[in-house]
Parts: C-alpha cells; sequence; structure tokens
C-alpha cells in the first residue's frame, strides 16, 4: 500500500509543479538552474512565458510514469514504483541532454 501511495504523491507533484510552471507567465524561470545566473542581457534574449509554459508541460508529462506505476503497483506491490522511478530517471536525463543542445 505504500508504493500506491507514495506513486499517487509523487505524480501529484510532479503535476501541480508543473501547473505551476505552466501558470507562471514567466515568473518560475527563476528557478530554472543556470537560467538564474545568467546576467540580465542574457535572460533579454529569452522568452520566459513561452519557456515556463514549456517546462510546465514537460513536468506535467513526467508525472504519467508515477500515475502508470501506481496502476501497477495495484497489482504487483513495489514494481510499479521501481519502473515508475526507471522511467523517470530516463525522462529527466533526456531532459537535461535536451536542454543542454538547445543551450549551447
Amino acid at each position: 500500500m505504500f508504493y500506491f501511495i507514495f506513486n499517487l504523491i509523487m505524480a501529484l507533484i510532479m503535476f501541480l509543479l508543473g501547473i505551476c510552471f505552466y501558470k507562471s507567465n514567466g515568473k518560475a524561470a527563476e528557478f530554472l538552474t543556470g537560467y538564474n545566473s545568467r546576467s540580465k542581457e542574457e535572460r533579454k534574449n529569452y522568452d520566459e512565458k513561452t519557456m515556463c509554459e514549456a517546462y510546465g508541460r514537460r513536468i506535467m508529462f513526467m508525472a504519467f510514469p508515477f500515475i502508470v506505476g501506481t496502476i501497477i503497483d495495484f497489482f504487483y506491490q513495489g514494481i510499479g514504483c521501481l519502473i515508475a522511478w526507471a522511467i523517470w530517471c530516463v525522462m529527466f536525463v533526456l531532459l537535461l541532454i535536451n536542454r543542454h543542445m538547445t543551450e549551447h
């Protein structure tokens, strides 16, 4: 039962965090690592609202593995949590790679 609830909480956290980024009108850009350390001149080259909306959608999509993990945990305790975290880690690494490629 712990894994079931844990996956639901993680899915909820990811979804709500994504919504906060999406609805922030660019104000959440301060929380993006690397972006907040750029100079004001460099920040003017970016559309913060569009960037936050894109990250918000991506973060909301990162809740999906935990939803699938919750369903799997209902039948096979603990397996769904392991699968959800494995998929989430792959998604996170892909996000970092994509971000590195677009910034350089």
